[in-house]
């Protein structure tokens, strides 16, 4: 049964997308822990991250890490941190969460609640700075 990260990627349930490639697909966590916070999942679907395969973890720290420096110019941050814990989902995935403080990146911390107008604008200032980069 497909992931629910392949149900966001094949359309079947709405996201607020960030990003694309040919493998990667990244779009803005509905449960974030900062303003920003986005979730970068390939589109072959693998759970464990550390069973991706060489060249496609590199291209994938890559796709992130461009990612992340859109974060960086459009969310005011002080760095981008990364997660990779992979429990929640069946679905490999990499978190970047703006960071003000090393705490930010608790995941026991409260999540936070925007609008639909506000996710939509979030992903759309990310997503148009990372089609600049």
């Amino acid at each position: 049964m497909a992931s629910i990260f392949s149900k966001i990627i094949n359309g079947d349930i709405p996201s607020y997308k960030v990003a694309e490639s040919e493998n990667f697909y990244a779009f803005l966590d509905i449960f974030p822990l900062k303003r920003g916070h986005t979730l970068v999942v390939p589109k072959k679907e693998i759970d464990y991250f550390f069973d991706i395969d060489d060249e496609l973890v590199k291209e994938y720290i890559l796709f992130a890490k461009k990612l992340s420096v859109a974060i960086r110019n459009t969310i005011p941050c002080v760095k981008v941190g990364m997660a990779v814990i992979g429990l929640e989902v069946p679905h490999a995935h990499i978190h970047l969460v703006p960071l003000h403080e090393v705490h930010d990146l608790n995941f026991a911390n409260p999540k936070l609640n925007f609008t639909e107008k506000e996710f939509e604008e979030t992903a759309a200032k990310i997503g148009k700075e990372f089609k600049r980069l």
